[in-house]
C-alpha cells in the first residue's frame, strides 16, 4: 500500500517496531529528564506536551490518524490538530477542554530520555499539580500572552518553589494570538520577575513559544526573531540535572522491607536516597543507633561494587542488628536527625478544613506515624505573599504550623534531603491525602526535653494495687447516661477494692479544660487532656473511668494509641437520639433546637458512633445497674 505524503512526512522512529530490545538498548543509558507543565487553566499545558510528543517522532500511524479524527470531533482548533487530545485522556477532559488527572508521558531524542507529568490548571486540582510537581527535575511554568500573570501562575510558581524545583522555565505561550507582540512579551516577563523576586526565586529561562504552532518548541521561529534563546527542547536536552549532588552527600537509605527468603539470607531492601555506599562502609540504623558493616550490595543482576543514589538495592550487614522497615540506613559517623516536634510548611489539598490537635497519619520515608497540627502560625497569600493569620488551612492554602508525631520520626529538613524531609498527612478516616508538607527544623524543646526514668515503674504500682490498670472510656451522646453509669460502675468496683478514679466531661471543664470552648478543635484538645490525664493515672495503677460524649473516632483511637495494648476498654453507652432527647435532663437540647447553644452533638455536630466497641450496653434495654453490672462481669476477667 503506498503512503501519503503526510505519512512520508511524518513517521515515527522503525526502530521501535522492527526491534524494540535494540531501540531500549541504544536508549538504556540516556539520562533521564522528568518535568512538569504547570499554569493556569487554559494556558495550552496539554497542547503544549501533544507538540513535544508530535515533534520528537513519538507518535505511530494509527495514533496519528485517531489524532485527527478525535481532532475533527471534539477538538478545539477547528478542522487543524488538537494536540492537547494526545494527553487528556479522560472522557471528562475532552468534553470540558481541561486537564483534570495528572497525565504521564514518555517521550525521548537523540540526547536524553523524559517523563512529563501535565497537571491541572483549575485551582480545585492544585493537589493533583502537587502530585506532579513531587518528583519532578524541572517545571515549565505556561502563561497565556493574552492574559498575563495570573493567581494560579503564582500558586504554581510558589508551590514549584516550596518543593524544590530548581530548574524552572517561564514560557510565555500562545505568541501567536498577539501577532508575536515583543513589547507584550517583555512586560508579562517584568510583571513575572517582579513575583518571582519576591518569592526567592533567583534563576530561570523565560521564552516565547506557541505550542500549537510550533514556534520555539523544536525548532526556532522566524515569527520572533527578536528571541536569541535555545528552543524548548534545546533546552530540555541540555539543562544541567544536578544528580553528583545526590551522589555526594551522606548515604542514606529508608528500609522498606526485610528480604529474607530463607534461613541462610538476610537484607534490607529499599532506594538509595542520597550519597553513596561500598561494601566494607560503617552503617548506623536510626533509630535506634545499632552500628554495623555492609557485606554485599545485591540486586537482581547481581552483587555490586558500589550503589548510587536513586538505585534501588538490598544490603547485607555483618551483624544480626534489630532494622526493619520505616528505619533508616545512614553513614555511621553522619546520622540523620530523630525528633517528634518540628516547624513544617504545609499545602492543604482536601475540601473540609484542617482539624487543629486531630490525629492524622504523617507518611515520611517508609516511616508511619501518627501526627497532630496546631494552630498555623500563618496561612501565605499567593498574590502578595503576604502572612496572615490563621486559625486553620482551608482547601488549596498554605501555611507555616508545628506538628507532633506519637514517636520520634527519622527527618532532615527539607532543603537539605526531600525524601527524609517531605511528608504527607492522611486522613484516618477516610485514607484521604489531605495535605503535603515540608519539614523545616525540629523545634529545640524536642531536643532539650527527655522523658526521666524512675526506679517505681507502672508494673509495680499495679502490683502493689493488685491489679491490672484500665481505662473504661464511656461514650455516647449527651443525655445517653454515660456518667450515671460509670458512676455504678465505679461504686462495684469499689465494692471490690479495686483502686479507681471517675473523670466526668463536665467536672473536668469545671477546671482542666475550663479555658476549653465546643469547636471541633476544643474538644479535639480536651479529650487528648483527658487521654494524657488518664495515661498518667493507669501509671499510677489505677482503674480510670471516663465518662465524655468524645464524638470523633479518631480522637477515641488516638487515647487507645497513648496506651498499652488492651488497656483501652471502649463502652458505646448505646442510646437513639430521640430518646436521649426526651430525657434531656440539662435542658441542653431544647437550648440546641432552639439555636441557643451551637455545636452541640447529635444536633449540629456530628457523633460518631464506635464500629467496634468493647462493649456495647443499650440504656433502653437495661437500667443504670444492670448495665454497669453487665460491664463489670465483661471487665473482670480482665483483672
Amino acid at each position: 500500500m503506498a503512503t501519503t505524503a503526510a505519512e512520508q512526512v511524518y513517521q515515527a522512529e522503525a526502530l521501535i517496531a522492527e526491534d524494540i530490545d535494540a531501540y531500549l538498548n541504544r536508549h538504556q543509558h540516556k539520562t533521564m529528564l522528568r518535568f512538569i507543565t504547570c499554569g493556569s487553566v487554559d494556558d495550552g499545558k496539554s497542547t503544549l506536551i501533544g507538540r513535544l510528543l508530535y515533534d520528537s517522532k513519538m507518535i505511530f500511524e494509527d495514533q496519528l490518524a485517531a489524532l485527527e479524527a478525535d481532532s475533527k470531533r471534539v477538538g478545539t482548533q477547528g478542522q487543524e490538530i488538537d494536540f492537547a487530545l494526545l494527553v487528556d485522556g479522560l472522557a471528562a477532559e475532552r468534553e470540558q477542554g481541561i486537564t483534570i488527572d495528572v497525565a504521564y508521558r514518555f517521550f525521548s531524542t537523540e540526547k536524553r530520555k523524559f517523563i512529563v507529568a501535565d497537571t491541572p490548571g483549575h485551582e480545585q486540582y492544585t493537589r493533583n499539580m502537587i502530585t506532579g510537581a513531587s518528583t519532578a527535575d524541572l517545571a515549565v511554568i505556561l502563561i497565556d500572552a493574552r492574559k498575563g500573570v495570573l493567581t494560579q501562575t503564582r500558586r504554581h510558581s510558589y508551590l514549584a518553589h516550596l518543593i524544590g524545583i530548581k530548574n524552572l522555565v517561564v514560557a510565555i505561550n500562545k505568541m501567536d494570538l498577539i501577532g508575536y507582540d515583543q513589547a507584550r512579551y517583555d512586560a508579562i516577563l517584568a510583571d513575572y520577575r517582579s513575583f518571582a523576586d519576591s518569592i526567592g526565586i533567583t534563576t530561570f529561562t523565560p521564552m516565547p513559544i506557541s505550542g500549537f504552532k510550533g514556534d520555539n518548541i523544536s525548532n526556532p521561529s522566524g515569527n520572533m526573531p527578536w528571541y536569541a534563546g535555545p528552543t524548548l527542547m534545546e533546552h530540555l536536552e541540555t539543562v544541567e540535572l544536578g544528580v553528583d549532588e545526590d551522589r555526594t552527600g551522606d548515604f542514606r537509605m529508608a528500609v522498606q522491607w526485610v528480604n529474607r527468603p530463607n534461613l541462610d539470607f538476610r537484607g534490607f531492601s529499599g532506594q538509595i536516597a542520597r550519597g553513596t555506599v561500598r561494601p566494607g562502609d560503617a552503617i548506623r540504623v536510626v533509630p535506634g543507633g545499632k552500628t554495623s558493616t555492609v557485606t554485599r550490595i545485591v540486586t537482581l543482576d547481581g552483587d555490586l561494587d558500589q550503589a548510587v543514589a536513586g538505585q534501588s538495592v538490598t544490603l547485607c550487614l555483618a551483624d544480626e542488628i534489630d532494622c526493619s522497615r520505616g528505619q533508616v540506613i545512614a553513614t555511621a559517623d553522619a546520622p540523620p536527625e530523630t525528633a517528634d516536634q518540628f516547624e513544617a510548611t504545609i499545602v492543604w489539598m482536601d475540601d473540609a478544613p484542617l482539624v487543629v490537635g486531630r490525629s492524622y497519619w504523617l507518611k515520611l520515608g517508609t516511616q508511619t506515624v501518627s501526627a497532630t497540627v496546631r494552630e498555623p502560625k500563618y496561612q501565605v497569600n499567593v498574590n502578595t505573599m503576604e502572612h496572615l493569620a490563621a486559625k486553620t488551612l482551608e482547601f488549596n492554602a498554605i501555611g507555616v504550623a508545628e506538628l507532633q508525631t506519637d514517636r520520634a520520626i527519622v527527618f532532615e529538613p527539607y532543603a537539605h534531603d526531600h525524601t527524609l524531609g517531605g511528608l504527607i498527612l492522611i486522613d484516618k478516616l477516610t485514607n484521604a491525602t489531605v495535605a503535603a508538607g515540608m519539614l523545616h527544623f525540629s523545634l529545640r524543646r524536642a531536643q532539650n526535653v527527655h522523658w526521666q526514668a524512675t526506679d517505681i515503674g507502672r508494673d509495680a504500682h499495679a502490683r502493689l494495687k493488685n491489679q491490672t490498670p484500665r481505662v473504661l472510656w464511656f461514650t455516647g451522646l449527651s443525655g445517653a447516661g454515660k456518667s450515671t453509669i460509670a458512676n455504678e460502675v465505679e461504686k462495684l468496683l469499689n465494692l471490690m477494692n479495686r483502686h479507681t478514679f471517675l473523670l466526668d466531661g463536665d467536672n473536668v471543664r469545671h477546671g482542666l479544660n475550663k479555658d476549653l470552648g465546643f469547636t471541633e478543635a476544643d474538644r479535639i484538645e480536651n479529650i487528648r487532656r483527658v487521654g494524657e490525664v488518664a495515661k498518667l493515672m493507669t501509671d499510677a495503677g489505677l482503674i480510670v473511668l471516663t465518662a465524655f460524649i468524645s464524638p470523633f473516632r479518631a480522637d477515641r483511637d488516638m487515647v487507645r494509641a497513648m496506651l498499652p495494648e488492651a488497656e483501652f476498654v471502649e463502652i458505646f453507652v448505646d442510646t437513639p437520639l430521640e430518646v436521649a432527647e426526651q430525657r434531656d435532663v440539662k435542658g441542653l437540647y431544647k437550648k440546641a433546637r432552639a439555636g441557643a447553644l451551637k455545636n452541640f452533638t447529635g444536633i449540629d455536630s456530628p457523633y460518631e458512633q464506635p464500629l467496634h466497641p468493647d462493649i456495647r450496653v443499650n440504656t433502653v434495654a437495661m437500667t443504670p445497674v444492670e448495665a454497669a453490672e453487665f460491664i463489670v462481669r465483661q471487665i473482670l476477667p480482665l483483672k
